[in-house]
């Protein structure tokens, strides 16, 4: 079972927490923003993982960020070596008017790349720049912030494209969270076939 402990403490925030990336989607999640906490729990939820998560500190920026910090490590040391795992996996993911894709490759090598390529993609830019999260003060930029920190932290690329985005910030997120999760768990199985690393390096780093 690839479980560890959450643990982060800085002047400016206090995590802790569990991850278990071969669970069954339970999750019990406290960041103190509530977008974040759903956003959160549809990622487990979809991807099968267990995460017990709580949060606190100064600023709405500093745990964002340092959730992402603190969950991408988590992620990263449950995969150790990355012995025989598919490294790749990629998900389309509808919400009403919404279809967001999400590709992952667990390469050592972290970055985060949005792409909107829907056809309405002037309007779609209006709501990720202007709109809130149910009426709230939660943003695209605040989810951009925690999906770079944790990749970054994970060791993983990451690019999603926005097809269609005839709805609102929530249900944009919902779908690219939902599609992130859905493909990371196809990432993180194992293929019975792989013997060793799944790079011709040899190491994942």
């Amino acid at each position: 079972m690839r479980e560890v402990n959450i643990n982060r403490k800085t002047n400016e925030v206090r995590i802790s927490g569990r991850l278990n990336i071969d669970g069954e989607g339970r999750s019990s999640v406290e960041t103190g923003f509530e977008p974040l906490n759903h956003l959160l729990r549809l990622f487990a939820f979809h991807g099968f993982f267990d995460l017990e998560l709580i949060a606190q500190g100064d600023l709405k920026h500093h745990i964002i960020e340092d959730i992402g910090i603190a969950l991408g490590k988590a992620f990263s040391s449950a995969l150790g070596e990355k012995e025989g795992i598919k490294r790749y996996g990629s998900f389309s993911v509808v919400m009403d008017k919404v279809l967001v894709e999400a590709g992952i490759d667990i390469s050592g090598r972290p970055v985060a790349h949005g792409v909107i390529s829907a056809p309405e993609a002037v309007s779609v830019r209006k709501t990720l720049e202007n709109a809130g999260f149910d009426e709230t003060d939660f943003t695209f930029k605040h989810a951009e912030d925690f999906l770079e920190a944790f990749v970054q932290h994970a060791g993983i690329s990451l690019v999603y494209v926005i097809k269609s985005g005839q709805g609102d910030l929530h249900h944009i997120l919902e779908a690219l969270f939902k599609a992130v999760g859905k493909a990371l768990d196809e990432a993180i199985q194992k293929d019975s076939r792989r013997r060793g690393i799944p790079s011709t390096k040899g190491i994942i780093d």
